[in-house]
């Protein structure tokens, strides 16, 4: 089996045209393919007259075929052997794991890394117990929702942060990652997915999304794999201590306490809390688990009609169907030293609120899956720095300090969105003429559960604003009419990852504390989907080996079926 890769063909094509053009990239008889399968797909919008489609496909020949083909282009990099993406695990369960003989071990929270890290659990036998806070995604949704549209009361346990799935499930549900994956991780997670119910079509194209309604059929699909493993899901169980013992200078977890009061006893916990789980942060804090503050992100969200985007993005070809509602990602160095950029982009989709805490208003962006709603939002914000939340901490060197200076912004906006959970809102001209809005123009905010228009000024600090009001101009030299006055900015987007980092060592294990494993984008090692859920399968695979160095006299191995 060999990969081409880099395989180029105008918008309007079929299969024929492509098994033409890979035969003519490889000199071939078309009776010579024995079969062809596209690997990957992209849209290369380079040039706006002439957009194409860019193909990785996999091609299977007769074997000495292939190698005369690998020695004529052994020069060319886009023909190689197919890699094998295919998972493979590090270890299965010794026979009597099920009756207690190794302990069992616990994953705190049921986001993409809590829930891949007790899948790959339960494919190799550990039979994991998953811990959440929060309530089962439908139940979850309901709150969510209702909150949005005004007909149920905030719950600071079940929101677009708590939850099963994570923040990840009211997003765009994007699932490509800057990570380095020799391991291919990445495609067991995209493989699990399809499994647990999601499109095929995520296996091919260049930058996969799923979507809000979509990913919670997945999240179910998941949670019925690792019960059907012998893994436990426990919801509503918020864990609110963490029992650590000191023996000879040595940390190590001994189990956990439920806000119910009832302890789990466990040598190896995961915590995969996510990025908003403040309380779970003090507590660690408070017991001593290595933490540090680390930089993070905080502005706003910017909404646009979405055709203004398309037509940026794909010209005459704009509103065509293989190419569907354009995204865009920009980047500006600012004159004071900061940087801003887009984030978490979100083409025809909402604007959400996102808290997870009362009194506070924190907003986000998703779109479903076939993103037609008539706006295109995205974050746009700007560094923060461990030094510049250092004033808000208590003492010099709190970790929690970036957690008080998010407080202390989202505490301003639910204040100036009117105090009943409306976020701030101002149209772009007037936040760049430092002028309070007075009326709504073309761009009608999407944001639920509503927008009180203000001066978004006192929302963030003035080096954030000061930013801003340079690079949203700037932004409009890449994309024509980014810089309309109708433009809506909605405040504020604080949660674009985690302000504290839990420090590893080589075994993935707290620093400071054996047996707990800090994971995901809440510790400070992912920041999306995709790379959380990387994270949980690298972290069950540092667990299930730390199993097998502690009890290495287990008599012989029980069956994996991951299937």
């Amino acid at each position: 089996m060999l990969r081409l890769n880099e395989l180029k063909l105008p918008l309007e094509h079929g299969e024929a045209d492509l098994t033409a053009s890979i035969c003519r990239r490889l000199k071939l008889a078309p009776e010579a393919l024995r079969s062809q399968r596209v690997v990957k797909r992209s849209v290369d919008a380079r040039k706006k007259a002439h957009i194409q489609l860019t193909y990785s496909v996999e091609i299977e020949l007769e074997p000495a075929l292939e190698q005369k083909l690998l020695q004529r282009f052994r020069k060319d990099p886009h023909l190689q052997p197919a890699p094998n993406t295919s998972y493979q695990f590090v270890a299965k369960a010794p026979v009597g794991i099920a009756d207690g003989a190794i302990p069992r071990p616990v994953v705190i929270g049921a986001g993409p890394c809590g829930y891949f890290c007790a899948l790959v659990l339960a494919q190799m036998g550990y039979r994991p117990l998953l811990l959440e806070r929060g309530k089962p995604v439908k139940e979850r949704s309901a709150d969510t929702f209702g909150f949005w549209k005004g007909k149920t009361p905030f719950n600071p346990e079940s929101n677009a942060q708590f939850g099963e799935g994570g923040a990840g499930t009211f997003s765009d549900g994007k699932l490509y990652s800057q990570v380095r994956d020799p391991n291919h991780y990445g495609r067991k997670v995209l493989e699990e997915f399809v499994a647990a119910g999601a499109n095929p079509e995520i296996l091919v194209l260049h930058r996969p999304h799923i979507g809000t309604f979509k990913l919670a059929t997945v999240v179910r699909g998941l949670r019925a794999q690792i019960e059907r493993l012998g893994g436990e899901i426990r919801f509503e169980s918020r864990v609110d201590q963490i029992s650590i013992e000191e023996l000879n200078g040595q940390r190590r977890v001994r189990g956990v306490q439920l806000s119910d009061g009832s302890l789990i006893a466990a040598d190896h916990v995961v915590v995969a809390v996510g990025h908003s789980a403040r309380d779970t942060f003090t507590m660690l804090h408070a017991n001593g688990v290595a933490m540090e503050a680390k930089p993070f992100s905080v502005g706003f969200r910017i909404e646009h009609p979405q055709p203004l985007i398309d037509q940026a993005r794909w010209g005459n070809f704009a509103g065509h169907p293989l190419l569907g509602a354009a995204e865009y990602k920009l980047v500006h160095h600012a004159s004071n030293g900061r940087c801003v950029y887009s984030f978490c982009m979100c083409p025809g989709g909402l604007v959400v609120g996102a808290t997870s805490e009362e009194g506070r208003v924190v907003t986000n962006g998703m779109s479903q899956h076939s993103r037609n709603e008539r706006n295109a939002n995205s974050g746009i914000v700007v560094n923060i720095e461990p030094e510049d939340v250092a004033p808000y901490g208590h003492g010099a060197g709190d970790p929690l300090a970036g957690v008080a200076f998010q407080r202390h912004w989202e505490s301003r906006a639910f204040e100036l969105g009117g105090r009943n959970y409306a976020a701030p809102g101002q149209r772009l001209g007037d936040f760049l003429a430092g002028e309070a809005s007075q009326n709504l123009g073309e761009v009608a905010p999407s944001y639920a559960p509503g927008v009180q228009l203000a001066n978004l000024e006192g929302c963030l600090p003035a080096y954030v604003i000061e930013a801003m009001r340079e690079a949203l101009p700037a932004f409009a030299t890449k994309i024509p009419g980014y810089a309309m006055d109708d433009a809506m900015l909605t405040g504020v987007e604080t949660r674009t990852s985690s302000p504290v980092r839990l420090p590893r060592n080589t075994s993935l294990e707290s620093v400071n504390t054996q047996g707990l494993y800090p994971a995901g984008e809440g510790a400070g090692y992912a920041g999306g989907i995709l790379s959380a859920g990387i994270d949980g399968i690298r972290i069950a695979e540092a667990v299930v080996l730390n199993l097998r160095r502690q009890h290495p006299g287990a008599p012989g191995e029980s069956a994996c079926d991951p299937a």
